[in-house]
């Protein structure tokens, strides 16, 4: 893969520290698997350039705002023409039509506009963005499968095609159980901390010592638990014996189990746990991922 930058160099070089050089940390993230050259296609050279290279290129993939490319003469009926075999995949905000069509977009700014942050947080609390740019990562991976899709059609028709992903669209695909929820319900999800809103116990409890996540979707699954924990009488308790009466319950149920699992500690029970059936995690820092046995026997970390 080959990535073009403008003459002064991808504006997220300079989104850190930490730095490696002129370059930041985050630029590396998402670029380590590429080769990269300043080209400014503003001018004539840097458009010829450009062409020339689309001339063996099977998959452009371009996040300019929409009318950039077509004021160079390089827009997508352009490009159709003169390569009738090349996916062109436009990656933007929000689509190149409809009332917020050409708009620019970012990962942390479509996730307050399409919801994403209205149902994360604590409880009672503000919402907040999630940690992660889900949807940024959420649009790549949907730009790729479009891509793919356009490739296995070429195979057949020997046409390429334009591919149109947004941040936006891909945002509100992400909702996850709470659009179904609201649809059924009618009723509009808030920030829940860590807990779901359709399973119980799904949720952040408190250990003798560090905080473990459990994620309990089945009722065998919570006997298997609270046989673990030594409170095998719960599963028959009413209020908690099926997932819908658990959910109803889940205060109670929490003050229950926390006050059983106070008595251990967290990293032994929850690889207990997990080795019983039980899906659970403790929650750790990037420093001890990093660490893990597993993270180095996946290869999910390597030096190049």
């Amino acid at each position: 893969m080959i990535k073009l930058e403008p003459p002064a160099g991808d504006e997220t070089r300079g989104w850190g520290p930490p730095f490696l050089g002129d370059a930041a940390s985050y630029f590396l993230g998402v670029n380590r698997n590429k080769r990269g050259m300043a080209v400014d296609l503003s001018q004539e050279m840097g458009q010829e350039l450009f062409l020339a290279m689309l001339e063996n290129t099977d998959v452009l993939i371009e996040n300019f705002k929409t009318g950039t490319l077509e004021r160079w003469g390089l827009g997508r009926d352009d490009l159709s023409r003169r390569f009738p075999r090349l996916i062109h995949c436009r990656v933007s905000g929000f689509g190149e039509d409809g009332p917020m069509g050409g708009l620019p977009g970012y990962d942390a700014a479509v996730q307050a506009l399409c919801g994403i942050m209205s149902v994360n947080g604590e409880q009672g609390g503000q919402p907040l963005r999630v940690g992660v740019p889900v949807v940024d990562i959420a649009t790549g991976l949907n730009a790729v499968i479009g891509i793919l899709m356009a490739l296995n059609e070429r195979a057949e028709s020997g046409k390429g095609q334009f591919v149109d992903v947004s941040l936006y669209d891909c945002g509100m695909s992400l909702l996850h159980p709470h659009l179904p929820n609201y649809f059924l319900s009618g009723k509009v999800a808030e920030p829940s901390g860590n807990a779901h809103p359709n399973i119980s116990p799904y949720d952040t409890f408190a250990t003798g010592t560090d905080p473990i996540f459990l994620a309990v979707g089945n009722n065998r699954q919570f006997a298997t638990l609270c046989r673990m924990i030594d409170r095998p009488d719960l599963p028959m308790d009413e209020r908690f014996i099926s997932n819908s009466q658990r959910n109803i319950n889940r205060d109670a149920l929490k003050t229950q189990l926390e006050a059983a699992l106070a008595h251990f500690d967290c990293a032994d029970l929850s690889e207990r746990l997990i080795k019983a059936g039980v899906p659970c995690g403790a929650v750790r820092g990037i420093d001890q991922v990093i660490a893990d046995p597993h993270t180095i026997h996946r290869e999910m970390v390597v030096n190049i």
